[in-house]
């Protein structure tokens, strides 16, 4: 009997979660093994000082292979800050809003609040139209950018509307900012087009708590005056993250994610499974004579969010759907309250038979509703 509950206990559920998502299950294993004692030092990670040699070493070597990963040029700092994204919405303006504008292209909710919180700090233009469903990436000959801009920011995928930017933006040599937080380090980047990025850790890179950016170094030394130290990407900058005590245990565990990718292979091994895992979803959901419908755009369809709705918004079917999807161990199913309908999310840690085992239920689903 005791046996069977320690099995019940380890047993792993598959979380499609949109974040804080699922993990890597080695590095969870990995970071369980050392928890009561870091490198065998005989305290634990949660009760290293942020001032210790081992901590410094661990910032420094989380920059240097994501450095490596992402072939980040040395005119860049990477920082660890605290905030998460909705933090860095004001982070922004405060540090780069050096005209007093700044373009941000919204195409969808979380590059929408970005916005929202920017009017707070200076005038913010529009560069679209504003839009009741966001379902793709208007063409850029549709654009109205500001001459005058201090930054043009985007958010390159949308997690509550599966929107994702399958091209980088043309901003003629203004500073480009975007919003990675769901689609970091799953496909190579050109970092020298970019002036910021950012990310949440909790989608591909760790647990919630951190986030990750990546700024150019001619950006450094503009902050507004009312920007708070912890939010002041130059201080934190000269202080290599450490101006005040920051997320060890979550900077920790990025850092053993960033070694998890480079031994898969890196980016380029990411970019793959990605393409392959959403593909698996996308085929069942385009063959099925419209049971299932995507409602975006086909070339801007998202390979780490995938909305669908059921049988045209068949909200008692989807409820069925998502019951017998947790009683065969998948979770966090539900669409955003904001859209609604049904949700995967496979970011880096989902693995492609756990995506099979989503699509399996979904065609045999699809089976069984089709005699009704």
């Amino acid at each position: 009997m005791v046996d069977q509950q320690h099995d019940k206990k380890e047993q792993r559920v598959i979380n499609f979660g949109a974040g804080p998502a699922k993990l890597p299950e080695e590095v969870l294993r990995e970071v369980q093994a050392e928890l009561l004692s870091f490198a065998g030092s005989g305290i634990s990670i949660l009760e290293l000082s942020h001032r210790s040699k081992d901590f410094e070493k661990i910032v420094n070597g989380a920059q240097n292979i994501l450095r490596d990963l992402l072939n980040i040029p040395d005119n860049y700092k990477i920082l660890f800050m605290q905030g998460g994204g909705t933090g860095l919405f004001a982070a922004i303006p405060l540090n780069l809003m050096t005209t007093g504008t700044a373009d941000y292209i919204v195409t969808g909710s979380w590059s929408a609040k970005a916005a929202k919180e920017a009017t707070k700090y200076g005038k913010i233009n529009m560069v679209l139209p504003k839009e009741s469903k966001y379902t793709g990436i208007p063409d850029q000959s549709k654009w109205n950018l500001d001459s005058k801009t201090s930054y043009v920011y985007y958010c390159a995928n949308e997690t509550i509307h599966g929107v994702e930017w399958n091209y980088i933006p043309e901003t003629n040599g203004v500073p480009l900012i975007a919003d990675m937080s769901s689609n970091i380090l799953t496909k190579p980047l050109d970092i020298s087009k970019f002036g910021l990025i950012f990310a949440g850790a909790q989608k591909n890179i760790g647990p919630a708590g951190v986030t990750l950016v990546i700024v150019r170094d001619d950006l450094l030394g503009h902050a507004m005056s009312v920007c708070p130290s912890i939010l002041n990407f130059t201080i934190m900058a000269n202080d290599n993250s450490l101006h005040n005590t920051p997320p060890l245990f979550q900077i920790y565990f990025v850092d053993r994610v960033f070694n998890w990718i480079k031994e898969r292979g890196g980016v380029e091994t990411m970019e793959k499974n990605a393409i392959k895992k959403s593909q698996k979803i996308y085929n069942v959901i385009d063959k099925s004579d419209g049971f299932y419908k995507c409602p975006i755009d086909i070339n801007a369809r998202s390979k780490m969010n995938i909305p669908f709705r059921i049988r045209d918004n068949d909200e008692e079917l989807e409820k069925e759907f998502l019951s017998g999807a947790v009683s065969r161990g998948m979770l966090q199913l539900k669409g955003h309250r904001s859209v609604g309908g049904i949700r995967a999310s496979l970011y880096n840690a989902i693995r492609e038979d756990e995506v099979e085992v989503l699509a399996e239920y979904m065609k045999w689903f699809h089976k069984q509703h089709s005699k009704k």
